[in-house]
């Protein structure tokens, strides 16, 4: 697993934060993160909504420097899925 994955699973297990299915975060040139109302971990299985994005995209909204609804509007962030579960996952990501 590479630092960039460990790092962001770490930031995000809180296990039952996101009981609005299955999410999964495609970090690009990393690997990918799932995240259900279990909790968070390393994988890549089919998922409700995925957000793409790269390494330093998605660093910078877990660190709360950059917000996620902004990243997307930009193009920096891309969504696959139901927008409506994205939209959830801002409140995650914040």
């Amino acid at each position: 697993m590479s630092d960039v994955i460990t790092k962001a699973v770490e930031r995000l297990s809180a296990p039952g934060r996101f009981d609005g299915g299955i999410a999964k975060f495609v970090i690009t040139g990393e690997g990918s993160i799932m995240m259900d109302a279990t909790g968070v971990r390393e994988g890549d299985e089919e998922a409700d909504v995925s957000l793409i994005a790269s390494a330093e995209v998605f660093q910078a909204i877990l660190e709360g420097t950059m917000n996620p609804t902004m990243a997307f509007m930009t193009g920096k962030l891309k969504i696959d899925g139901s927008m409506g579960k994205a939209m959830q996952l801002a409140s995650v990501l914040s």
